[in-house]
């Protein structure tokens, strides 16, 4: 194994550690920055397509990531430089939620990780790297690149269909499709070096990209609750109504009828930092009354 470590990569691990372990220990570091379809094309909060993927849902989640992108983005960095790998995996997390906001925007949709940029890594190096092979977990053989690739493409879009376990399949997706679309411009050699293999992997990414366009995840509505869109009349329209008047126990009532509906998923940072202020203020009281 190269002893070597790429840089860039190093500190894109390094930060995506710390950022999802703030995002473990803190609700509100999660609600401020993971993806939301409906605060992106609503609130126009265009960051989140970034930022999210920096946290993770877990350390499992978090491990098996910041594994494949040492093992793949190594390989890139050192053989094609810093900016490629970087632009390569930016971009990639881009198209992942980009794909995201395309198949879920009429629904109540959140995600997180950086399962996007690290699919566009893997295919960035299977066309890179002429034949590599991929170790997953559970499997004790390795999977030629090639053979990865066409059964990937076909697992996701059956995933997305079957909307199968809590996996963002489609930011795996579009993650894999815009990172092998950027080493393309960067690098079209890679075209002829294996056309049948290129040419194959687009083919089908195209079809599975118009049959996702033409036939919506109908399946979707078991999973997400549709959003009801409205035209925005004012910089106020579509959001909560304000309560400015409202005393701490009207604001717990109101919160805990929405949770009551919706789930606690449904508060956004500024409702959860609104309880934990009043529950501030209530134990500082209690603490006030116990000391006189």
């Amino acid at each position: 194994m190269n002893q070597e470590v790429g840089p860039a990569n190093l500190a894109i691990i390094a930060l995506t550690c710390l950022i999802s372990y703030k995002g473990f220990m803190l609700q509100g570091v999660v609600d401020r920055y993971m993806f939301d379809v409906q605060l992106v094309l609503r609130g126009k909060q265009y960051y989140r397509l970034l930022t999210s993927g920096l946290l993770h849902g877990n350390w499992p989640h978090l491990g098996f990531n910041m594994f494949s992108l040492f093992s793949f983005g190594t390989a890139i960095e050192l053989g094609y430089g810093i900016l490629p790998f970087l632009i390569i995996y930016i971009a990639s997390i881009l198209g992942g939620g980009l794909l995201s906001l395309l198949l879920y925007r009429n629904y109540e949709y959140r995600a997180l990780g950086a399962s996007g940029g690290v699919c566009g890594i893997i295919f960035a190096c299977i066309f890179l790297i002429p034949d590599s092979s991929v170790y997953i977990f559970m499997i004790p053989f390795p999977i030629p690149a090639h053979i990865f690739a066409i059964l990937f493409i076909i697992f996701s879009y059956i995933g997305l269909r079957a909307q199968a376990g809590n996996i963002g399949h489609g930011a795996h997706l579009g993650g894999a499709i815009i990172g092998l679309l950027v080493t393309t411009a960067m690098y079209p050699r890679i075209v002829m070096a294996n056309p049948t293999l290129y040419f194959g992997v687009i083919g089908l990414s195209v079809s599975i990209m118009l049959l996702l366009y033409f036939y919506p995840l109908h399946s979707a509505r078991r999973m997400f609750k549709p959003i009801e869109w409205q035209p925005e009349e004012s910089p106020q329209q579509n959001k909560e109504p304000v309560h400015q008047d409202e005393t701490d126990e009207q604001i717990i009532e109101r919160l805990l009828e929405k949770v009551s509906k919706h789930g606690i998923n449904s508060l956004d940072y500024i409702e959860k930092g609104q309880l934990e202020t009043i529950s501030k203020k209530r134990k500082q009281r209690q603490s006030n009354t116990d000391a006189s």
